[in-house]
This record gives structure tokens, C-alpha cells and sequence, in this order.
């Protein structure tokens, strides 16, 4: 169970935001974003040690993609392949609607259930896999979405119910302002609240199992422009209630 946060301006100068907390057992080892795999020497991802895919990652065309387990799929399973290369897969093209046509033609028996988000500055598109059929691919609309172990925007998710609300109401942030992020970033850092049914309700949680929001990032696409801004990765490499972000060199 993960969290990304998209919000989808086509005619601003920012046309698209993402926020994402990362969820997963706290010794499952991973390598925070990079340039980590020479054969893919246009991509800055984060890298699951473990199985080598990854959970979010952005390339130098302007695609960022991200994947998140569906409810009840949590780790390996025999026989299935890792989501993570899913990101690596998506991350090898130049165009977000081109990513997302390759990934759908891919045979969904070979993984365990999914959500995926791919997006560059001009779409945004939400690859669902709920374990029969095809893999299916929605576009997201302009507006501010969620998006969790669950549907989009789904309110069967406590965690969604919880904050979706909260999160429309923010101002939006701004990549050219230091502070710019600042609303977002408390936004992450939000554990439940004391009434709520689990810790897992907030978007921020350490459970006494082992699984707890193990880092988060937030990433910023420019619109197309000469000479314009360049797109803004920031991470931080451990719960966001408590770990600072940081700008990541994307040169």
C-alpha cells in the first residue's frame, strides 16, 4: 500500500504535480533515486534492492511513472513477475500515452494486481490491474486525484476518505519557491487521526508489523517551453513526518 497525489493543470506552467509516500516492510532494502542502471542511463529512479525494479521513477523525456500494490497483494507471489520492472518499462519511452499502449499489451497473468500512474506534461494515465482481464488504462482527468491500494479517488480507502478533502484544500505547490512545497509536504507527514480505525489511515504510519511509510517524494513536470524551467524531482529518504526532502540533480 502506497499513496501517490496527482494534480492535473493543462494550461498551467506547471501542468502537472505528483506526490508519492512509499509504503513497504521497513528491511526490505532499497537504493534511493539515480541514475542506477547503465543500460537506462536517462532514467532517475528509486531502486527495490531486492527484486531491481522500482517503485517511482522520472526519465529525461519528461515520463514519470509510478506503481502501487492493489489491496490484499502485498510482496512476491511464485510464479509472477516483479510490478516493480513495470516502472522500468514504462520509463523506456518518450511519451506517457505511448508508455501506457506498451504496458497494456503486456500479458497480466505474468503479475500480481496493480495501479500505475504514467504521465508526462500533456497526459495522465491510471493502469489498473485488478487480477482479471486485461490491464486496463484510464485517463486522469484536470483536478487533484488519489490514488492508493484502491481505485482513483476511491473513499472505500480510510486512507483516501480521510484526506482526500484536506488535500483539495491546500494550496497548490509552487517548484520555483523553496518553501513552495511546504503544504504538500506537512500533507505527507499526516499520521491518522486518533479516531481512525488504523494507523494505516494516515498517510504518514509505522504498524507494529514492520510496514510503515518508508520515504516519499514529490515531482513537478513543466509545460513545454525553449529555455523553460526544468522538471524538479525532491526526495526524502525516510518517513516525511520527520525526514527532510531534497532536491535530486536531474543533470
Amino acid at each position: 500500500m502506497c499513496t501517490v497525489i496527482l494534480l492535473r493543470r493543462p494550461d498551467h506552467a506547471w501542468p502537472l504535480v505528483l506526490a508519492a509516500n512509499r509504503d513497504e516492510m521497513r528491511d526490505r532494502p532499497w537504493t534511493g533515486p539515480g541514475r542506477l542502471w547503465p543500460d537506462r542511463p536517462e532514467v532517475v529512479a528509486g531502486r527495490d534492492d531486492l527484486a531491481g525494479g522500482s517503485w517511482l521513477g522520472l526519465n529525461d523525456h519528461g515520463v514519470v511513472a509510478a506503481i502501487l500494490n492493489r489491496h490484499g497483494t502485498l510482496g512476491p507471489a511464485d510464479g509472477k513477475r516483479s510490478r516493480g520492472e513495470l516502472v522500468l518499462e514504462a520509463l523506456d519511452h518518450a511519451d506517457a500515452i505511448e508508455a501506457a499502449r506498451a504496458l497494456a499489451d503486456l500479458n497480466p497473468d505474468a503479475y500480481r494486481p496493480f495501479n500505475m500512474v504514467v504521465a508526462d506534461s500533456r497526459d495522465a494515465l491510471w493502469l489498473r490491474h485488478a487480477g482479471r482481464g486485461p490491464i486496463e488504462v484510464r485517463p486522469v482527468d484536470e483536478g487533484l486525484w488519489m490514488l492508493t491500494a484502491r481505485d482513483l479517488n476511491d473513499t472505500a480507502d480510510p486512507r483516501i476518505a480521510a484526506n482526500l478533502a484536506r488535500v483539495r484544500a491546500l494550496p497548490a505547490p509552487d517548484p520555483t519557491r523553496p518553501d513552495g512545497w511546504d503544504a504538500w509536504t506537512a500533507a505527507q507527514g499526516r499520521a491518522a487521526d486518533p479516531a481512525a480505525p488504523s494507523a494505516a489511515a494516515g498517510l504518514c504510519f509505522a504498524l507494529d508489523s514492520g510496514f510503515a511509510t518508508v520515504s516519499a517524494a514529490q515531482i513537478a513536470l513543466p509545460a513545454p517551453a525553449l529555455d523553460g524551467p526544468a522538471p524538479v524531482f525532491r526526495f526524502a529518504p525516510g518517513p516525511p513526518d520527520r525526514t527532510p526532502f531534497a532536491p535530486l540533480p536531474l543533470d
